[in-house]
């Protein structure tokens, strides 16, 4: 079995290129898919649209997920990920630049796993994408995949 891929869901083509960098940086070799809104990221997830035909079984290992996003924001994206069945413990990590202590409780309380603030020096965001692929690509163990 292939590793698993990432799922980057970035609109700000200066924060993907950003964690692209950080993540080779750390020697996460994983493949990384972007999406830049909230509708191209529930097509992969859920093989509609432009991923129709994908295998809809074959799950990112983890999905970083920024809030602020054109079309259908994060926040809306997490609570359809947690509606299905099929994807409802799909390791979903918020990353963005918010501050907001709003949008960490509505993504908490909507399902996230982890809710982690982009860092804006380069150096902490190379070390904070390292923590994250070491944690979320190595150590955690997902749960099997649904049978449904």
């Amino acid at each position: 079995m292939s590793e698993k891929a990432i799922l980057l869901v970035e609109d700000n083509p200066d924060d993907e290129l950003l964690t692209l960098d950080a993540l080779a940086a750390n020697r996460i070799g994983n493949k990384v898919v972007v999406a830049r809104n909230g509708v191209e990221a529930l097509d992969y997830l859920f093989a509609t649209g432009d991923w129709a035909g994908r295998d809809v079984m074959d799950w990112p290992a983890v999905v970083l997920l920024d809030l602020k996003l054109p079309k259908i924001d994060g926040l809306e994206v997490l609570r359809r990920v947690r509606a299905d069945d099929r994807t409802s413990m799909l390791p979903v990590v918020i990353l963005t630049s918010s501050i907001e202590d709003e949008d960490r409780l509505k993504g908490y309380s909507l399902g996230a796993n982890s809710y982690v603030r982009k860092p804006v020096d380069f150096d902490e965001f190379v070390n904070a994408a390292g923590q994250l692929g070491l944690y979320w690509l190595l150590l955690n163990q997902t749960p099997p995949a649904s049978r449904k």
